[in-house]
């Protein structure tokens, strides 16, 4: 059977993150960048991926994972729009405001009535977005090694079958997938990041993540 193929839009650590677990997973995968020189170390260690542009990585993958800062979400997604269409978007952006924390409080550009995913959604309308990965850090996304167990990863999306292709991808990786139904639930999953980041912010600790305890 052949490999399934991930493209990855971003090259930051969430994108090297999960490029490097995809493929010990045997997933074939391309990093797309605006400077892929951005890539080189990365891609020293992990020499079977390949690397392009957004537009390359989006046209390449099977599954997309957007990666990319959550200000610049709408346009990179509205650039590669027709590469997304029919496949599973994973989208595992925060719309954090450039602006600085209040008493380790993130600020958002969006509202309780609105979502970043339902914003990317519009610019791609027939791409079947999940949001994932967005409330916890790079470094755990990947066998979170935690002493409560294993945590508990939200994910919602219109989609059932992309939910299910996520859902399988986080069983790989560790996680327990609560699915918490349609996109407008991400109006809710996305601001879980503010209350993830306030006990780094404060206190300089980043090593925990949600778990959803159930009778």
């Amino acid at each position: 059977m052949a490999k399934k193929k991930i493209g990855i839009i971003g090259s930051g650590m969430v994108a090297q993150t999960l490029g490097t677990a995809l493929l010990s997973h045997d997933y074939e995968v391309m990093l797309g960048s605006r400077d892929i020189n951005k890539l080189n170390n990365w891609k020293n260690k992990n020499k079977v991926a390949q690397l392009g542009s957004f537009e390359q990585a989006a046209g390449f993958g099977d599954i997309v994972i957007l990666a990319v800062k959550g200000s610049a979400a709408e346009s990179v997604v509205k650039s590669v729009a027709p590469s997304l269409a029919s496949k599973t978007v994973i989208d595992t952006n925060n719309p954090f405001a450039d602006a600085p924390p209040v008493n380790g409080v993130m600020k958002f550009f969006t509202t309780l009535d609105d979502s970043l995913m339902e914003r990317l959604q519009k610019q791609a309308p027939k791409a079947n977005f999940v949001k994932a990965f967005n409330n916890v850090g790079a470094h755990l996304m990947v066998n979170p090694s935690l002493p409560g167990g294993k945590p508990s990863m939200c994910i919602c999306g219109n989609n059932a079958d992309a939910k299910k292709e996520v859902s399988e991808m986080l069983n790989k990786f560790g996680w327990e997938v609560e699915n918490m139904g349609s996109i407008e639930a991400a109006r809710a999953i996305e601001p879980l990041s503010i209350l993830w980041a306030i006990r780094g912010i404060l206190h300089n600790q980043w090593t925990h993540a949600f778990k959803l305890l159930k009778a």
